[in-house]
């Protein structure tokens, strides 16, 4: 006889205060943009447009310039460079999906498929949903369709306060395990994209009991080593993403101090050579973990591609035949 199922706690993340500033300047850009085409009305037609397209798509330029640093950066990495030709398609692949995550799912999505509208399904492994810097639940609304589609449960966070602490975030996760181990009686598998994967390792390091409490840690565009473009961070979280800074090597030294052996053994990690947040492209990589490259793939744009999805899915709906939680999930490739 099956027992029952412990009762599953209710989510914290009951509002978000990014959602609120992205919706913010979803409205401000738009009343900028009526009032440069009041103001230019009856003027010239290449100035109104040319306005309106910056208002709308000035974040593209930024874009470009992280696209520039790139290319140099990663010339001397051990990962092989992408060419200006991939990198290209690459940024105008982010312009798209960026427009959609943080102008309309992020701002004004967030709340869809909430967690608990997610049925119990014991014996199934659950998936926890872990965003990354400057995001909120809402980056994985694709994602919980598909789970929803297929019948498989998962949890969600929000990692607030926005610009805090990672170390902030450890109860955040420690919540959303609880919840979706209620939901199948057995250990869920961590999805996080970008800062996502420190927020889990921290809470890997400061839980005694995170290798029983948890199957599998994938990250996708994780900067483990941390990211070239933090030495121009000024907020918590993002100085504690710097290459080779403070925080970075002490959590490295708590990890080795847990687990002497092999830390990384149960992590699997998503990363490309077009990652315009995370770069060098190796630093996305851990020792001892199975490292995957997607080349061409931008930072938004790698937590949606096919390949990324579908093998990570079917991963996860094939570990409910693992005999030992974790363990063979280990030793086999994603794809079962």
């Amino acid at each position: 006889m099956t027992p029952p199922l412990p009762a599953i706690p209710t989510p914290t993340h009951r509002s978000s205060r990014l959602a609120r500033l992205q919706q913010s300047t979803v409205v401000l850009t738009a009343f900028l943009v009526a009032v440069w085409l009041a103001w230019f009305w009856n003027g010239p037609g290449a100035v109104a447009a040319v306005g309106v397209l910056l208002l709308v798509f000035g974040y593209a330029l930024v874009l470009a310039l992280e696209f520039v640093a790139v290319h140099r950066v990663n010339r001397s990495d051990a990962v092989a460079a992408a060419g200006r030709l991939t990198l290209a398609r690459a940024w105008w692949q982010e312009v798209r999906v960026a427009l959609q995550v943080f102008s309309w799912r992020q701002p004004f999505l967030w709340r869809r498929c909430p967690d608990e509208a997610v049925p119990p399904a014991p014996g199934q492994t659950a998936v926890v949903l872990v965003h990354g810097f400057v995001c909120n639940r809402g980056l994985w609304l694709p994602w919980m369709r598909e789970l929803l589609r297929r019948g498989m449960p998962y949890t969600s966070v929000n990692l607030e306060p926005v610009f805090g602490s990672i170390d902030d975030y450890i109860p955040l996760l420690d919540d959303a395990v609880r919840r979706a181990q209620a939901l199948t009686g057995r250990p869920p598998v961590l999805v996080c994209h970008s800062m996502g994967g420190l927020a889990a390792r921290a809470w890997c390091a400061a839980t005694p009991d995170a290798h029983a409490r948890v199957r599998q840690v994938i990250t996708i565009g994780s900067p483990h080593h941390g990211t070239w473009l933090g030495r121009f961070s000024r907020v918590p979280n993002g100085r504690q993403m710097r290459q080779q800074g403070a925080w970075l090597v002490d959590l490295q030294s708590r990890e080795a101090a847990l687990t002497p052996a092999n830390p990384y053994a149960r992590f699997t990690c998503w990363y490309s050579n077009a990652d315009n947040i995370v770069f060098p492209a190796s630093t996305a990589m851990l020792p001892g973990a199975d490292n995957r490259h997607v080349p061409g793939v931008a930072h938004v744009a790698l937590a949606f591609h096919p390949r990324v999805m579908a093998e990570t899915l079917a991963w996860v709906a094939s570990a409910r035949d693992a005999d030992t939680p974790g363990r063979e999930a280990t030793r086999r490739p994603l794809r079962p």
